[in-house]
């Protein structure tokens, strides 16, 4: 588990507010999308996760620094 500072949190909700459309590259769960799939960012929470609503209807939240995902 990565622990994030306050100032990281705030830069992560900076370059991904609400509505930023992501691109999935890879992601190291059993429940990931597949790899390319989109979706929206529903918000960022207190721990630098980036919840999602996948376009398949997932809704797995995405770790900066360890997941792969490129901004849209």
């Amino acid at each position: 588990m990565i622990i994030l500072s306050r100032a990281e949190i705030d830069d992560i909700r900076k370059e991904y507010p609400k509505g930023t459309r992501v691109k999935l590259i890879y992601m190291d769960d059993h429940h990931a999308p597949e790899p390319g799939t989109c979706g929206t960012v529903t918000h960022v929470d207190d721990a630098g996760q980036i919840l999602m609503r996948w376009d398949n209807g997932g809704s797995l939240a995405l770790l900066p620094g360890v997941d792969d995902f490129v901004k849209l």
